[in-house]
């Protein structure tokens, strides 16, 4: 329970912290005339950057904790190692695809 809790007050506090760069007007500074403008990227890229890092990091140890399951039963079970390989190979593709599919939407948000 403790664990949920401090996970749950970390997202909170990451959405509290993602709603000011959120609700950033887009429109630049006014510049003076034959004057470089310096051109800064948006808050909203380091938030895609930052949820791109969080979900990399919780794919591997999805996957991660697949692959030492697996080998902790087959070690046990000799017997039915293929079918536990089959079945670890077919969840971590899914884990992957969710990845992907996490990782694009954080690349279009950013």
């Amino acid at each position: 329970m403790i664990r949920f809790t401090k996970a749950a007050l970390f997202f909170l506090l990451l959405i509290l912290v993602s709603v000011p760069a959120i609700a950033q007007d887009d429109t630049p500074a006014p510049t003076i005339e034959g004057e470089a403008s310096a051109a800064s990227p948006s808050p909203l890229f380091s938030f895609g950057a930052l949820s791109a890092g969080i979900v990399m990091i919780a794919a591997a140890y999805g996957i991660s904790r697949i692959g030492s399951s697996a080998v902790e039963s087959m070690a046990r079970q000799p017997e039915v190692a293929a079918t536990i390989q089959v079945a670890m190979l077919i969840t971590a593709a899914l884990i992957e695809g969710a990845t992907f599919f996490a990782l694009i939407v954080c690349w279009l948000a950013g």
